[in-house]
């Protein structure tokens, strides 16, 4: 943020501060007044949360797919390689490789990188959620809406879309927090 002023960069700290909190108080607000948060009842899933869950996992599985895909075809436009074998194997070296070459590889494993980290806590999450007899509203809202999310964050990631990619960053952000506050909510509910 080099020649920004110092009130502008005071601004950003407090949005970024805030926007997890905001997030946060939206999904427990979300969980409360749209789908009225009951005690949790342990269970296995119903049919509906099941089918909630499997187009989840084809979604996600569809967004790996589509990032390794992206990836190799990334490596193979710029003469870039795996490993040190592969690159012995070829005919170039990695200081033939233009810096766009570089930067585009970065983006893909960043990509990538960013959609595992967070499907790590929404697995911890669902898996637990699955249990406690969820409304199917929620169910779809939640499940649907991380997977959606993180395809839409995957796609303008790579296309350089910052914007929408913020967007749907939230979306998946929401889900997560959606996921986390409903079974919060429920737990204390019990109690």
């Amino acid at each position: 943020m080099s020649g920004v002023s110092e009130a502008r960069k005071q601004r950003a700290r407090m949005f970024i501060l805030g926007y997890p909190f905001a997030l946060i108080f939206f999904a427990f607000v979300l969980n409360l007044f749209a789908f009225g948060v009951q005690p949790a009842k342990i269970g296995l899933p119903s049919a509906g949360v099941l089918t909630a869950f499997i187009v989840c996992a084809a979604l996600l599985l569809a967004n790996h797919t589509w990032l390794m895909t992206a990836t190799e075809l990334t490596r193979v436009r710029f003469g870039l390689h795996a490993t040190p074998e592969e690159w012995e194997a070829s005919a170039n070296a990695p200081e033939q490789v233009p810096q766009i070459g570089w930067q585009e590889l970065e983006r893909h494993h960043n990509a990538h990188r960013n959609a595992t980290e967070n499907s790590v806590y929404f697995v911890l999450l669902a898996a637990i959620f699955s249990l406690v007899s969820p409304p199917l509203a929620a169910c779809w809202v939640w499940v649907a809406g991380f997977a959606v999310g993180r395809c839409g964050h995957s796609w303008c990631y790579l296309a350089g879309r910052d914007g929408l990619r913020g967007l749907f960053m939230s979306v998946s952000l929401l889900s997560l927090y959606g996921l986390a506050t409903y079974l919060i909510t429920a737990m204390m509910m019990t109690f």
